[in-house]
């Protein structure tokens, strides 16, 4: 069996601040960018990495979400626990500058873990955690 991850979904509450980050400050590159009414599906990726996508989305356009549902939902963005990511680079502190330097919300300095992996992390525009660890 062969299967990939080839798209995971973060929430935006705000699609051009998301685009300011994911764009701008990681450098991933804009694959789609689909409107539906107010609401916009940005989906994003790595330079030279097709099979990767990231579908930043409005957290409350799907219809089966209750009015109280996207109430917690977007209280809980607000406080940064309801979504998450992990990236990953071959210098972290490289890419800790980098994007630091754009004034992206710094969560953690690169910080070796006990777990044995050096990782940093940022919140972006929407609250979501998006943690970089180095790999070899």
């Amino acid at each position: 069996m062969d299967i990939n991850i080839h798209a995971s979904f973060l929430p935006h509450t705000d699609p051009e601040a998301s685009l300011g980050f994911y764009r701008d400050a990681l450098g991933f590159e804009v694959r789609k960018d689909v409107g539906y009414g107010d609401m916009r599906w940005i989906t994003v990726g790595p330079p030279g990495r097709a099979d990767t996508n990231l579908v930043l989305y409005p957290p409350t356009a799907d219809p089966g979400i209750t009015e109280e549902e996207g109430r917690v939902i977007t209280e809980m963005m607000a406080k940064g626990t309801f979504a998450s990511m992990m990236l990953a680079t071959p210098d972290v502190d490289a890419a800790f500058e980098a994007i630091q330097a754009t004034g992206a919300e710094v969560m953690q300095e690169p910080t070796d873990q006990d777990w044995g992996m050096r990782d940093c992390a940022f919140r972006d525009p929407a609250g979501n955690t998006v943690r970089i660890q180095q790999m070899p």
